[in-house]
């Protein structure tokens, strides 16, 4: 087996009005995957909450299953404030966790709409049937 030098994981933060990137260099694994999704989760607090979610794991030398859950994890939570996640200069280690997995259509699907999605928008304005209006 080979051993790979251990590398230190850190994570820097960019905070923009409609977006949020973080970049991740080193390992992204058991040991610091609740830092990124701490990260993530923080930057999406707002107010306003971002538009966009970029993970630039340029740096990134390796993820394993945590690293994958906090990845699933960090999409629900982009998707609950609407926003949504890209997963930027993905080297060719989270290519294949990806590729294996199958998971990159679903962490990168458009945010769907109210409307797009079946659900019912916002009343409009003057809009409705008139009943009880007097």
């Amino acid at each position: 087996m080979t051993q790979h030098p251990a590398t230190e994981f850190s994570l820097t933060t960019i905070s923009e009005p409609a977006a949020l990137t973080v970049r991740v260099a080193g390992e992204l694994d058991y040991d610091t995957c609740d830092e990124l999704v701490d990260t993530v989760v923080t930057g999406l607090a707002g107010p306003p909450a971002p538009r966009h979610v970029r993970l630039d794991f340029a740096d990134l030398t390796w993820i394993d299953s945590m690293g994958l859950s906090a990845l699933l994890m960090i999409h629900r939570h982009t998707r609950a404030v609407g926003a949504a996640l890209h997963l930027d200069n993905r080297p060719d280690v989270l290519e294949r966790v990806l590729r294996h997995t199958n998971v990159l259509g679903h962490l990168t699907a458009p945010v769907a709409t109210p409307a797009a999605a079946g659900e019912p928008g916002p009343p409009e304005e003057g809009g409705g049937t008139g009943a009880g209006v007097s």
